[in-house]
């Protein structure tokens, strides 16, 4: 059990900094983004365990399920991108104004 929490909480703040690298201008401060990583995977890890009931859980299957439950946490957190100035922000089933 303390190596599937230490292998989660390790691979939770792995996904975290790669997210950090990768999408740094659309994500909060870097350390909202490690402990949201952080503590993702250890709620994947549990609800995997959980899931899987007693005796059926494997080391392997309980990290896929932190790493999956981490990565919806940070994508939670990231914010649009920017629009280009070349194309005008376009609403759906936006009506046009008169006036």
């Amino acid at each position: 059990m303390l190596i599937e929490a230490l292998g989660s909480v390790l691979l939770g703040l792995a996904l975290s900094a790669a997210a950090l690298r990768l999408f740094a201008p659309r994500l909060p401060s870097p350390r909202v983004v490690l402990v949201s990583g952080a503590l993702g995977a250890l709620f994947g890890a549990y609800l995997t365990q959980y899931a899987l009931g007693p005796g059926h859980g494997t080391v392997t299957a309980t990290l896929v399920g932190s790493v999956l439950v981490s990565a919806v946490v940070l994508s939670l957190l990231l914010r649009p991108g920017r629009q280009s100035a070349s194309r005008p922000a376009h609403r759906p089933f936006s009506l046009p104004s008169r006036g």
